[in-house]
């Protein structure tokens, strides 16, 4: 069975087909249609240079990755029939934002939950002299844990948790922290929400 799964995968790389990047579109929708041969085609509208495009299975394992390499409309077309049956999905990692679109494969039928694609706001961080700004629209009021640590010097730990907090039930979440004696490129903050960890450092 091991076997079979490898095998799939590595056929479903290798059928992925084109990718187009053409003109600016001003709408971040995305469409899904039907191509020759079983193909699936996906158009994703105004993506970045860097944007990370992923399909994974439902435990979060990379079956696809590419970075968007231009500015514009992506297109591409796989043979998701190739796929063995299970939940999957489509996921767009942008700036600010990560889309996902879920699917099903059954029998070689490929089947798109549109209904439940959905949008992640990453949380945004400003630094401005000892003072730091953090916010993340939270538009049905999930939750958001925010851990900030410092460099202790110790090899096992060298980071030190100095506040940690969780925040939810509002659409906007704004927070300024303001440290002591702040030396630059000393802290390293941990946001957690919908699943979902991002680290940044300052």
């Amino acid at each position: 069975m091991k076997n079979v799964m490898n095998n799939s995968k590595k056929v479903f790389l290798m059928v992925a087909l084109f990718a187009t990047v053409m003109g600016y579109a001003s709408d971040n929708s995305f469409y899904i249609s039907k191509g020759d041969a079983n193909k699936t085609v996906i158009t994703l509208n105004d993506v970045k240079e860097g944007n990370l495009f992923t399909i994974k299975d439902k435990n979060g394992l990379i079956l696809y990755k590419e970075a968007i390499q231009q500015n514009g409309l992506y297109k591409k077309g796989f043979d998701l029939t190739s796929l063995p049956d299970g939940s999957y999905f489509f996921e767009l990692d942008k700036d600010m934002e990560i889309k996902t679109i879920p699917f099903k494969v059954k029998v070689s039928e490929v089947v798109f939950d549109k209904d439940n694609a959905e949008t992640i706001f990453k949380p945004s961080t400003v630094v401005k002299q000892d003072l730091l700004f953090v916010s993340k629209l939270a538009l049905e009021g999930e939750e958001l844990e925010i851990s900030i640590y410092q460099e202790n010097g110790f090899y096992a730990a060298p980071y030190q948790l100095i506040h940690n907090e969780t925040i939810s039930n509002t659409k906007h979440i704004e927070r300024v922290y303001k440290f002591v004696d702040f030396r630059k490129g000393e802290y390293k903050i941990i946001y957690k929400t919908e699943g979902k960890t991002f680290v940044e450092f300052i």
